[in-house]
């Protein structure tokens, strides 16, 4: 007989406003852990350093993370000039200092130079893996390894501040940038070095910023059950959002339930009025429950590619 999962079924998607000072695992662990969850696993890790949203999926949701893995990303960052680390980043040792002797205009000409189709060449301390070992830690052995320049894309970079040696910028960005490696080129395109004393998530994709909640207030929505003797799930899901937020912006492909039952199953089935697609977001019958992802061909076949399993419902 399977031995029962700890925890309970639940699917959706939490919205994490990360403190500073704490791993992307170390938060993922906590919101799984006041949430009861079977499952849980992060979309596109965010340093120590940096706040903000941080994607977190619950049970069924974490199928389709990757979808977030993929979609831009939004940041607030303040660089400190004239100061560069070996992390490109507060947590790292000093590497150089060197005066400011910039102008506003070569400070707007250095920006330009990161905007739109830039290729990137990823830090050292990055999760990127060179040989099946993360490029940081081949950096804290003090070893330099091959990074092959990487294709971004910033679709904005706004100028927010500068006061006196302190870089506020907003960034919108493509998937893989890394903000570190921007501060940092940035510093040296200036002549004076930069590195990141703030960093902080202010949207991934179409995720809507009002949505975050911490782990204070999520903590506190668990203890206010406990103290009314009542299921924590009660408080804590409407935070969800729902398992198919991830893929929301795919075309809906809305099928009846008749033909549910092959889709499950792995078969494919005949569907018209679609034109073909990649992938699309599969839907049952008149309430549109979702049951997943699939692919649509040149022939009509709708061809399930990652479906959703309904749990019955477990207890708190």
């Amino acid at each position: 007989m399977a031995k029962r999962p700890k925890g309970r079924f639940v699917d959706g998607v939490v919205l994490l406003d990360k403190p500073t000072g704490m791993s992307s695992n170390h938060a993922l662990q906590k919101v799984k852990r006041i949430y009861n969850a079977v499952k849980a696993g992060h979309t596109g890790a965010l340093d120590p350093l940096a706040t903000g949203m941080l994607p977190i999926c619950l049970g069924e949701a974490t199928k389709f993370s990757q979808h977030l893995l993929d979609a831009d990303k939004r940041y607030l960052v303040t660089a400190k000039l004239g100061v560069r680390t070996d992390t490109s980043d507060a947590d790292g040792e000093v590497v150089s200092t060197r005066p400011l002797t910039f102008s506003s205009a070569q400070l707007e000409t250095a920006l330009a130079h990161f905007r739109g189709d830039t290729l990137q060449v990823p830090s050292m301390f990055s999760a990127l893996k060179y040989q099946g070992q993360p490029l940081y830690k081949y950096a804290r052995e003090g070893k330099e390894v091959p990074r092959e320049a990487r294709p971004i894309t910033v679709y904005e970079l706004k100028f927010i501040a500068l006061t006196d040696d302190e870089l506020t910028l907003e960034i919108h960005c493509s998937k893989g940038t890394y903000i570190r490696t921007i501060v940092d080129d940035l510093g040296e395109l200036l002549g004076c070095g930069a590195h990141v004393i703030m960093l902080r998530r202010l949207q991934v994709g179409h995720y809507p910023y009002e949505r975050m909640v911490t782990l204070e207030q999520l903590q506190q929505l668990f203890d206010e059950a406990i103290a009314q003797e009542i299921a924590p799930s009660q408080l804590l899901d409407p935070l969800l959002l729902p398992a198919d937020a991830a893929v929301a912006d795919l075309d809906e492909c809305n099928v009846p339930e008749a033909l549910g039952t092959y889709l499950l199953h792995g078969n494919p089935v005949r569907v018209n009025g679609l034109k073909p697609a990649a992938l699309v977001r599969i839907t049952l019958g008149e309430a549109r429950r979702f049951i997943g992802v699939g692919t649509m061909n040149d022939d009509g076949l709708l061809a399930p590619k990652r479906l959703i399993v309904m749990h019955e419902t477990t207890v708190d």
